[in-house]
């Protein structure tokens, strides 16, 4: 029996008092689940290799953390800084698409419509975040149900109050089921009742993974919805084309709802 495990990282903010705001309006979480044996034994070293063919590590007690945001902007002095020669730029990313295409990881992402959801809702209104967390874990429970395995939770550390709020919740669903999967399904399934909470300076390969493919799913998810009227151009359309091709959670070819999925 394998054992798998989803590292999840957020794209957009849980804060429903700003859900008019139209860069605020949505949040996601994209889950990438990788099994634990194929980090252990190749994963981590090959991101590592991967990084270190371009950037100067001092030593490896000072990693090259993968930020979307960072490799997108690079400072202008640092070890990223070489990413603005053009021709370093586009053998990078020429690379960096192989190995988003050639590691084994599956993702599920799920986003929420925080306008739609206040609109829905007028008394009960879920917490977006732990919303999407809910929908998430319930995906991931059948996938590892599908796979004939266990598996356990990681996600990127926000700050302490919100950490403890997402530990309590996860406890909560773990005790407690869902409206949709009974608590023994949980307790079956997921290998510990304690959400692992780490945050991306750990340099954990599935976290910086996902870090990487948050926003082009979102983006993918926005326009699939039609919430997005512009269509997904360079580099994201790229990554969305991996996703698409073979990393999204699909069930009997059914994408939507199950590697994709909106809410409410």
């Amino acid at each position: 029996m394998g054992k798998y495990r989803i590292y999840i990282d957020e794209s957009g903010n849980a804060d429903l008092k700003r859900s008019s705001i139209a860069k605020e309006r949505f949040l996601n979480l994209t889950g990438v689940i990788i099994e634990i044996d194929y980090v252990d034994k190749f994963l981590h070293d090959d991101m590592e290799n991967f990084k270190k063919s371009f950037f100067k590590y001092g030593s490896d007690d000072d990693p090259i953390i993968f930020h979307r945001k960072e490799l997108m902007n690079p400072l202008p002095v640092g070890r990223l800084s070489i990413l603005k020669d053009a021709k370093i730029r586009d053998q990078f990313d020429r690379e960096l698409l192989k190995k988003l295409q050639n590691w084994n990881y599956k993702v599920i992402t799920v986003l929420i419509d925080k306008k739609e959801h206040i609109d829905t809702y007028t008394v009960w209104k879920y917490d977006p975040y732990h919303y999407c967390l809910r929908v998430l874990l319930e995906r991931y429970v059948f996938f590892l149900e599908n796979m004939n395995a266990t598996g356990d939770v990681m996600v990127e550390s926000r700050n302490g109050v919100n950490d403890g709020r997402l530990k309590e919740s996860f406890i909560n669903i773990y005790n407690n089921g869902t409206e949709y999967l009974e608590a023994i399904k949980f307790q079956t399934l997921l290998t510990s009742k304690q959400l692992k909470v780490k945050p991306k300076e750990k340099n954990i390969s599935g976290l910086q993974i996902a870090d990487l493919i948050a926003n082009p799913s979102r983006n993918d998810l926005l326009v699939e919805y039609k919430l997005k009227t512009k269509k997904n151009t360079g580099f994201c359309e790229k990554i969305i084309g991996i996703l698409r091709d073979s990393k999204y959670h699909k069930v009997s070819g059914k994408l939507l709802g199950y590697g994709l999925k909106k809410l409410p």
